[in-house]
């Protein structure tokens, strides 16, 4: 397996083997695609019973949609988490995969963009999915359209195709 570089991505993207929708090749950087915040997120819940994490477990049971029109911004207290979403859809073929990290910049203001579940199976074709929390002690302010992590391509040893549960999220 290797990373796939600024020129391979490129390659792979006029071949039509990653989609990335929208694209601008701004968005590639050495070795990873920017990609940007969305307008959709889904908070936790105050809830005052325990909820049990199961196989059956539903993030829709303990979280509510917020979709902020434009202009407006969502402010993550300190300590908060929420879920957002990718601007952009990624449609990969099933010889690539991917891991999608938060971004350097945001790190070192106390924001983790994407706290778990990094890895993207191969042959997805979907938006991202984003967990993120604040642990710094200062509220901070999130921005559709800011380009708040980067996903980063690899190439796999044989090929496959992922068809589970989030294999066609458009929301978070």
């Amino acid at each position: 397996m290797a990373i796939l570089t600024r020129d391979e991505i490129l390659k792979e993207i006029a071949a039509g083997g990653i989609r990335i929708d929208p694209f601008t090749p701004d968005m590639v950087g050495p070795g990873s695609v920017d990609l940007s915040l969305g307008n959709s997120f889904r908070t936790f819940k105050k809830l005052h019973d325990i909820y049990d994490v199961t196989d059956e477990a539903d993030f829709n049971d303990i979280t509510a949609l917020k979709v902020l029109k434009n202009g407006e911004r969502f402010v993550l207290m300190p300590q908060e988490t929420v879920l957002g979403i990718t601007r952009e859809r990624i449609t990969l073929p099933p010889y690539i995969c991917g891991w999608l990290e938060g971004r350097s910049r945001f790190a070192r203001l106390g924001l983790m963009v994407h706290i778990t579940a990094g890895f993207m199976q191969p042959g997805i074709d979907n938006y991202q999915v984003l967990e993120i929390a604040n642990v710094s002690p200062a509220p901070l302010a999130l921005h559709p359209g800011t380009r708040i992590c980067q996903f980063i391509f690899e190439k796999t040893v044989g090929q496959a195709k992922y068809s589970g549960r989030f294999s066609n999220q458009e929301s978070p």
